[in-house]
């Protein structure tokens, strides 16, 4: 299950998601604050046809755009998604079941109030695959499989990955990727040789688990599919609050091509 939460207030969100997450232990649950970028990650995920979410829980009141509002905006993108609202005041109920909301809870929301609202969605929750694969780029670069370490025969192999994880689903040619990882050495048909062995290598790691489909090899170039995965950094690039309280100004911290990657990720939370 897909679940979005938007509140203007950090503590508020924060409190709401650990609530969510403690009762729907197997849900995606992504925080905003804006409602502006709530409505864009909405609206990216419909675009992308691969993905949808299943539930929203809106605060009513917040700056700039109201959760009535949101949830108007929120129904004209997904026909059938449930919408509960979460709030410290109950003179907007009527509005809320008017646009037949499929809930109305006051602050705090206790993990019981939300166990109770799941028995009344209005839309049946489509069951989502689950991705294989967790990605942490904070601090060092890991990869989980069924939250398992996944092992690499080569430490560059799993660089190699790394790379196309950092370039968030871009093509990469060969030699750009060739250059960054052998960043000391000229490029050279043996070079290229290893590369291929590389790439290879990556391919069969991943059909290990099942997972090759996340690359797509064309024309000379690689890159990963984002929406496979799971990844902190991604979940950072869209507001999620639990992945910008993880980021503590380190980013895949062993390798020195990452730095200007790191140093963007260190603006945006300045």
């Amino acid at each position: 299950m897909n679940i979005l939460i938007v509140d203007d207030e950090r503590m508020p969100l924060e409190y709401l998601k650990r609530t969510v997450e403690s009762v729907l232990k197997d849900a995606n649950v992504v925080g905003f604050m804006k409602p502006s970028e709530a409505l864009e990650h909405a609206r990216s995920l419909e675009k992308s046809g691969k993905d949808h979410i299943d539930l929203a829980f809106l605060d009513v009141e917040m700056g700039g755009m109201n959760g009535l509002q949101l949830a108007k905006s929120l129904k004209e993108i997904y026909g059938k998604i449930n919408i509960i609202f979460t709030t410290g005041y109950s003179q907007y109920a009527a509005d809320a079941y008017a646009i037949h909301a499929c809930g109305y809870l006051m602050k705090p929301v206790s993990a019981e109030a939300i166990k109770e609202a799941m028995e009344y969605l209005h839309h049946p929750v489509a069951r989502h695959p689950e991705k294989k694969i967790r990605i942490q780029t904070f601090g060092n670069f890991e990869v989980f499989a069924n939250n398992e370490p996944l092992k690499f025969s080569r430490s560059k192999t799993k660089e190699l990955l790394a790379y196309l994880v950092m370039r968030q689903g871009a093509r990469c040619s060969n030699s750009e990727i060739i250059a960054a990882i052998w960043e000391s050495k000229v490029d050279s048909k043996a070079l290229q040789n290893q590369f291929r062995h590389l790439v290879f290598d990556l391919r069969n790691t991943l059909k290990s688990i099942n997972s090759e489909d996340i690359i797509v090899k064309q024309r000379g170039t690689l890159a990963i599919l984002p929406n496979k995965l799971t990844c902190d950094m991604y979940d950072f690039l869209a507001a999620d609050v639990d992945a910008v309280n993880k980021y503590m100004g380190e980013f895949m911290a062993q390798y020195s091509w990452a730095e200007f990657t790191n140093a963007y990720l260190e603006q945006i939370v300045r």
